[in-house]
């Protein structure tokens, strides 16, 4: 199982790769995050970007909500527009329906940076495809700080591979699985929320994970 504990932090640094770590840290304000997690509290996000070329494109809205135990903390949530230096294409408008207009009064990439990476602390970073937003988001974090975020990682789709795997015969096990997200919403029974809007995006990420912690729990 794919499944990161946050007790699971110092396993997977270990103390030299920590000093390491924070050696190089080109930035000593943002120490916290190497920090033990709080117990059963995990950070959600999703991000909205300019295109799907890690080297092209730019993050144009973050989403991000706190999960403690079972529940989802819409209450503590973090919604930031970001104000891209290249102009936004028609065909990514269609999808995030975010116009110029929209992020024109945006913060600047490393401002928001700095408010996401105090945001999530020490906790582990759940998302669904996190590979791309984190890779988007490192962008400008190693300008700041010499090094990407440091925390724990979990993948959803990972956990609902495992999960749907598990529910398998044997013999028919680690075959194809489908992990489209609206199949992956459906099959675990959760409302859908309008896709592509990150705070949107990152409530439901945050919903699947929690049903499939209590599933995988069993």
């Amino acid at each position: 199982m794919n499944q990161i504990e946050p007790n699971t932090f110092k396993k997977i640094y270990g103390p030299i790769r920590k000093k390491w770590l924070m050696f190089h840290l080109a930035d000593e304000r943002y120490k916290f995050m190497f920090d033990s997690p709080p117990p059963n509290e995990w950070i959600v996000l999703d991000c909205e970007t300019t295109g799907l070329s890690v080297t092209k494109d730019e993050i144009i809205s973050i989403g991000a909500v706190k999960i403690v135990g079972n529940t989802l903390m819409t209450s503590e949530r973090l919604e930031l527009l970001v104000k891209p230096e290249k102009k936004i294409s028609p065909e990514s408008v269609k999808i995030h329906r975010l116009r110029e207009l929209d992020v024109a009064n945006g913060l600047d990439p490393e401002v928001a940076m700095g408010k996401l990476m105090h945001f999530i602390g020490s906790r582990p970073i759940v998302g669904y495809y996190l590979e791309f937003d984190l890779a988007m988001l490192n962008k400008v974090i190693w300008r700041m700080l010499g090094l990407g975020l440091p925390q724990p990682k979990i993948e959803v789709s990972a956990l609902f591979y495992d999960y749907k795997n598990s529910q398998l015969p044997i013999n028919e096990r680690n075959g194809n699985i489908d992990l489209r997200f609206n199949t992956l919403m459906q099959d675990l029974n959760l409302p859908v929320r309008e896709a592509h809007d990150a705070i949107n995006d990152a409530v439901m990420t945050g919903m699947a994970f929690i049903k499939l912690r209590q599933l995988l729990s069993k």
